[in-house]
């Protein structure tokens, strides 16, 4: 289990008491307009429950919390793929939206994919942005990440079909 150190507070596995902040943080539809419809909303201590006993019980451990000092503020986490893709994984995170704007998420980006990179042996990590997510996009260019191309309707989201972008980075 470990832990990475950043400006605002680390990027740590989860734990038990983080299930307030969670349930505090993730009940945003803001939140949940920019990701799957995995995450639910509203999110309540239930829905906190339920993702932190998946997370810690996890192995490999690959969703890590964005946090604080003081608290959770989001999470980081990555899906690694099989078969021909096995050296290939799957970039998703959220933050709170009170710490957004500051370049929390592009400093955990960068610094979680380069942890990923080196602890699973990976060579491509990619993410699949809304094409209106323009803040994400942002993220994802400051944390070195490549735009490859655009997946036209590739989602249905809010009862509306829209494109996504696909971003990668490759290990150096």
């Amino acid at each position: 289990m470990d832990e990475i150190i950043t400006s605002f507070g680390c990027l740590r596995p989860w734990r038990m008491e983080d299930e307030a902040a969670v349930a505090k943080y993730a009940n945003n539809r803001a939140i949940w307009l920019n990701l799957r419809d995995g995450f639910p909303h509203p999110y309540g201590v239930e829905d906190a429950r339920n993702f932190l006993n998946a997370a810690i019980n996890q192995h490999p451990d690959t969703f890590y919390a964005i946090a604080t000092p003081e608290e959770a503020i989001g999470s980081i986490g990555i899906t690694i793929l099989s078969d021909v893709h096995r050296l290939t994984a799957e970039l998703g995170y959220w933050l709170a939206e009170p710490y957004w704007g500051r370049g929390v998420m592009s400093e955990a980006v960068r610094a979680f994919t380069d942890y990923a990179f080196e602890r699973f042996g990976l060579v491509r990590i990619f993410a699949e942005p809304y094409a209106r997510n323009a803040a994400s996009c942002r993220v994802l260019e400051k944390a070195g990440f490549s735009l490859e191309g655009r997946m036209r309707r590739a989602a249905i989201k809010d009862g509306q079909q829209t494109d996504m972008f696909l971003y990668a980075r490759i290990k150096e």
